[in-house]
């Protein structure tokens, strides 16, 4: 796992199995973001099968079956498509290829599980409900900040059990590194990425919408900019949106491509939850000048402070949530209507930003 890039960042968690050996395979497809790495990690480790891998990029197949030595290449994704045993296939295509490729699975008749963000546009989303409907499958997302962090899950536990009240105010940090140089062409190419606060932005919404209980909100304010790479004009290193959801809850996040070298990891990701009863603070992947590491929560409320470190004591349920899901037909991991919705305000806040004036790409 890198902790300097977060292109490559695929956290490793226990094994925590909930089905028998060959009783869930699955595939990997479109391996054009290093997130499909911690996506089938996390499956890997609740149990499930990785039988196939397919992408066009030689070097990429190379580089997935040294980590999955188990995995067959096979250069048709019809051999994956056509195999009645898989049951779902993950996948990490160019970000503006997401949503076609979900349908094509979808009508296979798999579940689909794709990287975060799952659309570029409000058409491509349009499709994907459409497909659903038809199909009866899943369209899944891997909103990673919050489902392959165990702080992140633990702030979901401790909201869920009251220690804050209901949830208010939701402020969200989101800095990355940039790391240019190994960045893949239609990293800056905006048709392709869709944008910063359609990419990055999508994992804020969601937790937004997540910890405080919300099923819609509306964008009240949004913003790009483009402060320090006007070599890449298409690129956006800087947004930051308001929301306010339909229960009253509000939310500011900023995300950016500004992380310095001097950082030890990808990015200082916070989170900072406001209840009628106390706060939560979350230290993702770093606390910043000490040893301590990231996974750092804290919690005030109405009794005292509270500090927990909790690297390798959470796990990550929501996969095998998902492959139960995937199984049973249920929605315990995520619901549909959920998922599409984080996508759907995202893509809202993108279509709605201003650019920063005075800001020379």
């Amino acid at each position: 796992m890198s902790k300097a890039d977060g292109m490559n960042y695929a956290p490793q968690g226990k094994s925590a199995a909930v089905v028998t050996p060959g009783e869930f395979p699955f595939a990997a497809v479109s391996l054009d973001h290093g997130h499909i790495y911690g996506q089938c990690n996390g499956l890997i480790e609740a149990g499930a099968e990785l039988r196939y891998v397919h992408d066009s990029d030689p070097a990429k197949i190379a580089a997935f079956v040294q980590k999955y030595p188990q995995t067959k290449p096979v250069d048709r994704i019809e051999t994956i498509l056509d195999d009645p045993a898989i049951r779902l296939i993950a996948a990490a295509a160019v970000p503006s290829e997401r949503g076609p490729l979900g349908i094509r699975v979808m009508e296979a008749g798999k579940d689909y599980f794709t990287d975060k963000t799952p659309f570029t546009t409000l058409d491509q989303l349009a499709a994907a409900r459409s497909a659903v409907a038809r199909t009866g499958r899943k369209y899944m997302v891997y909103y990673s900040e919050r489902l392959h962090v165990e702080s992140a899950v633990f702030a979901g536990q401790l909201i869920n059990d009251g220690a804050i009240g209901r949830v208010v105010s939701v402020l969200g940090l989101g800095p990355h590194r940039l790391n240019a140089a190994s960045r893949p062409v239609w990293f800056f190419e905006k048709a392709k990425y869709g944008g910063i606060l359609c990419d990055i932005g999508s994992h804020q919404i969601e937790q937004f919408l997540f910890y405080s209980g919300a099923t819609d909100a509306e964008v009240t304010d949004a913003a790009v900019a483009n402060y320090a790479n006007p070599e890449y004009p298409e690129l956006e290193d800087y947004g930051h949106a308001n929301l306010t959801a339909n229960n009253g809850a509000t939310n500011y996040f900023r995300i950016d491509w500004l992380t310095p070298n001097g950082l030890r990891t990808w990015g200082d990701g916070r989170m900072v939850v406001l209840g009628t009863k106390g706060y939560i603070e979350i230290r993702k992947y770093i606390d910043v000048a000490r040893e301590g590491g990231g996974d750092q929560l804290f919690l005030v409320d109405g009794e005292k402070e509270k500090s927990f470190s909790l690297a390798g004591k959470v796990g990550f349920p929501y996969f095998g949530q998902l492959i139960l899901d995937c199984l049973n037909r249920t929605e315990n991991a995520m619901t549909q209507i959920h998922a599409f919705k984080a996508a759907e305000l995202c893509l809202k806040a993108q279509l709605v930003a201003r650019r920063i004036s005075g800001v020379k790409p």
